[in-house]
């Protein structure tokens, strides 16, 4: 596969059936990046679950974090890595021993590892590299238009407002509907 560019029926069809997320490298400070992706998602309805070694037990948003990927006790859809490109090729391996194994690997904004990416695929994983969920999400749901970002979508789609004026559009996930606002969910 190409990863240098993304079709975007590729990109919506990730986003559209994944339903359980590990971020690898889900950081507690407000001020990161991994934060901010994480709390996104949460809000839109992924059961997000954090990984992180140094702040393991503790919690992120109301869900507790776990030191590796194999600690998680459930089926996991896609692992989101959110460190530096030389972290991933262990944390593939990781992956790849998960039963059942994750449908996707996704390398965060900045981070490709062409090495990781192919053993992924041959494993039958779908990978995305150099991209962030939160900001294809927000693009291909049109989202991210509303505050005067052109994300290149043109749809007919009825926004529907919900609350504080910000209006929030969904992608058709098969997760189910999108939580309220305020709902920290399971």
């Amino acid at each position: 596969m190409n990863h240098d560019a993304y079709a975007d029926p590729y990109i919506r069809g990730i986003l559209n059936t994944v339903k359980t997320i590990a971020m690898v490298g889900a950081s507690a400070n407000e001020s990161r990046p991994s934060y901010f992706a994480f709390k996104y998602l949460l809000e839109r309805g992924y059961n997000m679950v954090p990984v992180n070694p140094g702040q393991a037990g503790k919690e992120i948003l109301g869900r507790k974090v776990y030191a590796r990927l194999s600690d998680i006790p459930e089926p996991i859809d896609m692992v989101d890595i959110f460190r530096s490109s030389e972290h991933a090729p262990p944390i593939v391996n990781e992956a790849l021993g998960l039963k059942p194994l994750p449908r996707v690997i996704w390398m965060q904004l900045g981070i490709r590892n062409d090495e990781a990416a192919a053993k992924a695929e041959a494993a039958g994983l779908k990978v995305v590299m150099n991209r962030c969920p939160k900001i294809e999400y927000g693009r291909l749901s049109s989202e991210i238009g509303w505050i005067g970002v052109n994300s290149r979508t043109i749809s007919s789609k009825k926004a529907h407002l919900l609350g504080k004026g910000v209006q929030r559009m969904a992608l058709e996930r098969a997760a189910g509907p999108l939580r309220k606002e305020g709902d920290r969910g399971g």
